[in-house]
C-alpha cells in the first residue's frame, strides 16, 4: 500500500497534543524503539518502512505501508530520519485509588520540557521504577520528542496524569512517605532514605510549587562538591533524578 496524502495529514497531525488526545495515537521512529513498544504489546494502527525495512515487520499486525526514504523524510519529525515510522495506539493507564506500597515512585510537578521528561522516564526504567505520576500540567509523554528520549523505556513504565496535590494527598492518608529536592534540605547523601516512597520533581525554572512543597515528609538537598569559589548553576532536573534515584537505590543494596 502507497503512502497516501491522507496518511501524511495524520501523522502532521499528531504533532499537536489535541489531536492525539482526540485520536488516542502518538507516533515513534526508529528500527529500536518500535520493535520495543511491539515487545511491550504495544497495538500499532499503521507501520511505514522503506522496503527493506519492511521485512522485519512483515508478519506484524495491522496497517504495512511500504516508502521511499524521501517519502518517510517527509513525515519524519527528526533532524536524521529513520526509515520506518509507526503509529501507535495510547495505552490507557488508570491510576489505582490504592497506591503500590513498598516501591519507589516519582512524581513530576509541571515539568515542560520533553527532553526532560523523555529522560526521566528512561531513568525510571533504568532503576526499576515503575510508576511514574505527572500533573496536569506536566509535558505530554505522548509527544514524538518525549518518545524519542525514552529510548523505548516508555514501554516499561507506567505514566499517569493526576492532579498531583490530590495525588499526594492520597499518598499521605495512606502513609507513603513523600521526597522533594530543595536548596534548604537535607543533604542526600547523609540522610535515611527508605527504599519506597515518592520523589517529587519540581518544574524546571521554577522547582517545586508552594502547595506540593506543603506536601512534603522530607526535603532533600543536592551538595555541589564545587571549588575555589566556582559559580555553579543548578542542576538540570533529570540530572538531579538520576543522582537521588540512584542514591535512594544505593541505599537498598
Amino acid at each position: 500500500m502507497a503512502l497516501s496524502k491522507n496518511k501524511i495529514k495524520l501523522i502532521q497531525s499528531l504533532s499537536k497534543k489535541k489531536y492525539r488526545d482526540e485520536m488516542g495515537l502518538f507516533v515513534a521512529e526508529g528500527e529500536k524503539l518500535i520493535h520495543q513498544l511491539l515487545a511491550a504489546q504495544f497495538k500499532f494502527q499503521t507501520l511505514i518502512a522503506t522496503p527493506l525495512m519492511m521485512e522485519q515487520f512483515s508478519t506484524s499486525n495491522g496497517d504495512l505501508v511500504e516508502a521511499s526514504y524521501d517519502e518517510i523524510k517527509k513525515i519524519s519529525s527528526l533532524i536524521t530520519p529513520q526509515e520506518v515510522v509507526a503509529i501507535f495506539y495510547q495505552p490507557k493507564n488508570n491510576l489505582p485509588e490504592a497506591l503500590q506500597k513498598n516501591e519507589l515512585m516519582i512524581a513530576l510537578d509541571d515539568i515542560q520540557d520533553p527532553g526532560n521528561l523523555g529522560t526521566i522516564i528512561r531513568l525510571a526504567s533504568w532503576f526499576g521504577i515503575k510508576q511514574v505520576i505527572c500533573s496536569l500540567k506536566t509535558a505530554d509523554c505522548y509527544n514524538s520528542k518525549v518518545i524519542q528520549a525514552t529510548m523505548g523505556a516508555i514501554a516499561h513504565v507506567n505514566i499517569y496524569y493526576s492532579n498531583l496535590k490530590d495525588f499526594l494527598e492520597t499518598a499521605h492518608r495512606q502513609q507513603i512517605k513523600v521526597y522533594g529536592t530543595f536548596l534548604e534540605g537535607d543533604n542526600i547523601y547523609q540522610s535515611a532514605l527508605l527504599p519506597d516512597g515518592i520523589i517529587v520533581m519540581g518544574n524546571e525554572g521554577n522547582g517545586i510549587s508552594p502547595d506540593i512543597e506543603k506536601l512534603i515528609d522530607h526535603k532533600l538537598f543536592i551538595p555541589t562538591f564545587a571549588t575555589n569559589g566556582q559559580n555553579v548553576e543548578s542542576l538540570n532536573v533529570s540530572v538531579a533524578a538520576a543522582i537521588i534515584c540512584s542514591e535512594f537505590k544505593r541505599k537498598t543494596i
